[in-house]
């Protein structure tokens, strides 16, 4: 309109029209300058951030500001809203309102060879604040049931084991008492005597006496009691369940315990033992009985030249030769090897098995047992090798190292034996292939190679004049 006009007007009243708009302008632009700095361009506010947001929005709690999260285009922002740092707000003036997009910096790291990396500011809020809430809301319940499944597990707990002081109070009104073995054995052999107990329970107090008596100091205490007598004295009863129980107590009280030892000879142990061999007795109660026997004479002379006085040697030949007794024979020449071989090694210096100050009581002791020399009188020297017949290799064993033993009193009889010498040489034979099978197998020190060599070192001997 006034370019029409400026067309057909003369001119001064275009240059009226000119000064007029020139005025309207720079009175405008006063008016807009005074009332905001950004009223006629775009504000850059890089540092405009949720800090910022406190003073934009100063009547609102900046907890409860909502977040506006902007794009490359200009977006409206209402009232209480923030904006992460870096972000660009201008206002507009034809709408009034402020508006918000991505800063540059943004952009450009939303951007990588030219695509966009759909990315957020991990240093940015994500949650709002009523997301916030709930989300603690929701720990504390997850909080609560867990409280309560340990409470559940803690019940239970409780309910399989039971508090110590509960223990105790029950332990009290039950009166229960901690017996030593001292108090145990006392309380057994009470119940062996009394004159109500049957035999079952006689036997049940010896059983559990031998488990007992296998400690020194408990088989010491036994004897101090004035057991050993009570047990010895019933090797002698009359019901065979009964002897056999006391001939196992027996024998494990006396096993490597001197004071018992002795004890038990000065009570008649070894008498009432080889009644219980010498007459019929079932194979379960010269088994046990042998047991014992053992045991008091394993490092004893004194025991030993007294079983040799009392015809031992003997009971121990007869219940040899006893049909029946295949079974005995391995334990009978144990206890014969085991004597020799005492006697020879304490006679070497240095070989005692008991070193102590009272060594040379020992070896005039062991003087006093001549068991050789009755091994050859009563004909022993024919007996033993009756077991090298045996299918078992222990057997075997035991035969020709109590054979070796014997060979000071026996070697010219062994000479004149020509069922031996066939005896060894198959045997010779038999252990040469096992030994080789062993050394196919990677055994090159087995068990039928010690048997070979007794039987080598046997041959060897018998060959000598």
């Amino acid at each position: 309109m006034f370019i029409g006009r400026w067309r057909r007007g003369s001119r001064s009243t275009m240059l009226k029209v000119a000064l007029v708009l020139f005025v309207l302008i720079c009175e405008v632009g006063h008016v807009l300058s005074e009332k905001s700095s950004s009223a006629l361009t775009v504000v850059e506010s890089p540092e405009t951030s949720l800090e910022d947001a406190n003073h934009v929005n100063e009547e609102g709690d900046p907890e409860d500001l909502e977040v506006l999260h902007p794009t490359d285009q200009w977006q409206s922002l209402k009232p209480g809203q923030a904006v992460p740092r870096g972000s660009h707000v201008r206002l507009n003036l034809q709408t009034g309102q402020r508006e918000v997009k991505l800063g540059e910096h943004q952009i450009l790291e939303n951007y990588v060879d030219g695509k966009r990396q759909e990315k957020e500011n991990p240093l940015s809020p994500s949650f709002s604040t009523e997301e916030l809430k709930r989300a603690l809301k929701n720990l504390k319940e997850v909080d609560n049931v867990t409280n309560d499944e340990e409470k559940q597990a803690n019940e239970a707990l409780r309910a399989r084991f039971r508090p110590m002081e509960e223990l105790k109070r029950d332990m009290a009104k039950l009166d229960m008492l901690i017996e030593s073995d001292f108090q145990v054995i006392g309380r057994l052999l009470s119940q062996f005597n009394s004159s109500n107990a049957t035999i079952e329970e006689k036997v049940k107090a010896l059983n559990d006496l031998e488990y007992l008596v296998h400690q020194v100091d408990n088989a010491q205490n036994l004897a101090s009691r004035g057991g050993l007598k009570l047990v010895v004295d019933t090797l002698n009863s009359t019901d065979y369940r009964l002897e056999e129980s006391a001939a196992f107590v027996l024998g494990s009280a006396l096993s490597s315990n001197p004071v018992v030892q002795v004890e038990a000879v000065e009570n008649g142990a070894l008498q009432q033992l080889l009644t219980l061999l010498a007459t019929p007795r079932p194979m379960s109660v010269k088994k046990k009985a042998l047991f014992a026997v053992a045991s008091l004479l394993r490092h004893f002379p004194f025991a030993q030249s007294h079983f040799l006085k009392l015809g031992g040697l003997q009971v121990l030949g007869d219940l040899f030769q006893a049909s029946g007794g295949g079974s005995l024979r391995v334990r009978i020449v144990t206890i014969l090897y085991d004597m020799i071989n005492e006697k020879e090694l304490i006679s070497q210096t240095g070989l005692d098995p008991i070193p102590d100050e009272s060594h040379n009581e020992r070896l005039h002791q062991y003087a006093q047992v001549s068991l050789q020399p009755l091994l050859a009188e009563q004909g022993w020297c024919s007996l033993v090798p009756d077991m090298l017949t045996s299918p078992e290799h222990d057997w075997r064993e035991k035969a020709l190292r109590t054979l070796l033993a014997m060979m000071p009193y026996c070697q010219t009889q062994y000479q004149q034996d020509y069922a031996l010498s066939f005896s060894l040489s198959r045997l010779q034979e038999q252990y040469q292939e096992l030994v080789l099978t062993e050394h196919v197998l990677g055994d090159e020190d087995g068990y039928f190679g010690e048997i070979l060599a007794l039987l080598e070192t046997l041959v060897l001997k018998l060959k000598r004049a």
